[in-house]
């Protein structure tokens, strides 16, 4: 009873060092002829109805093990559905910055995960600040490695860690059916227009988080756009206590220690979204973010 929906990871394999690899979801060709210009890629893929997320925006080298860095390169790119905000097996790239470390995390990998890298918090509010709808998913990008040496076997980084730990959080009308095309369908759906959250479940289970705006006549969510009347009120509901802030345009509105829900009203127009961090592993560590909620004033239901 396990829904497999396909796609595919392109980039321009003649470029060196690699860069701007390209999630590409709900297409039925190939496209990777069109890998040497992401632009054209973009295009192509909403062409034909699909999505496009820019695959670990910013990332580290690992001179260790003769890794490079592959970060986005071409930021001058319009049109991309959004951005992988937090990638679980790219993070090993910054958190193990030597062969002593790299061990460390191989055996103990439930110590890798701290939260997006700061750089692409930044660029995704950037974005969003600059009047453009950005969705963001997590991604696991799963390798699991089998390891031998003589009778020893183990494998490192097993796909039981990576489903277990950094997760894409969809918000739905309905139970999965067994249609595949109706089922594909809303889960695109929900994918596409940001109606999904971030939840690092291997902390703590994310299950039951919310996020809603709600006006006199309206209540909104996930990626939904609610019009400003005479104000609004967002409320958030946390399945466990965590520190919670509010981000609105590019800077936080609201820091709760230790909470586990949120009523803030707000006047202003623009994105607000929630981030949770959570106490594991003798540390803070990134627990939810939030897509945004847009708020508008005059008009219902504009799109950014």
């Amino acid at each position: 009873k396990t829904l497999l929906l396909t796609g595919e990871e392109v980039h321009n394999q003649d470029r060196h060092p690699q860069k701007s690899h390209t999630l590409v979801i709900g297409c039925d060709r190939e496209l990777a002829d069109h890998s040497s210009d992401p632009q054209i890629l973009i295009n192509k893929v909403n062409l034909d109805n699909g999505m496009t997320f820019l695959a670990h925006p910013y990332e580290y080298d690992l001179p260790a093990v003769g890794e490079d860095d592959i970060s986005w390169a071409d930021w001058e790119v319009r049109g991309f559905t959004g951005l992988e905000l937090w990638n679980g097996f790219s993070e090993l790239k910054s958190v193990a910055r030597n062969m002593t470390s790299l061990v460390r995390y191989a055996f103990f990998p439930q110590l890798i995960p701290h939260g997006p890298l700061p750089q692409t918090l930044a660029k995704w509010d950037e974005l969003l600040a600059a009047g453009n709808k950005v969705v963001a998913v997590a991604g696991s990008d799963a390798h699991a490695l089998d390891y031998r040496a003589g009778p020893i076997r183990k494998t490192i980084f097993p796909y039981a860690y990576h489903f277990s730990t950094i997760n894409n959080h969809l918000l739905v009308n309905r139970e999965l059916t067994g249609d595949i095309d109706a089922d594909k369908s809303m889960i695109y759906q929900a994918l596409s227009s940001g109606a999904s959250f971030i939840g690092f479940d291997l902390a703590a289970p994310t299950r039951g988080f919310s996020f809603t705006a709600e006006n006199e006549t309206d209540m909104v969510s996930l990626g939904d756009t609610l019009t400003l009347e005479r104000g609004a009120t967002l409320r958030a509901q946390l399945p466990h206590h965590a520190n919670l802030r509010v981000i609105h345009n590019n800077r936080v509105t609201l820091n709760l220690p230790h909470a586990d829900r949120l009523v803030q009203t707000i006047t202003e127009p623009g994105y607000y979204r929630v981030e949770c961090t959570i106490f594991f592993i003798n540390k803070q560590r990134g627990w939810i973010y939030s897509n945004p909620i847009f708020a508008v004033k005059g008009l219902k239901r504009k799109i950014f």
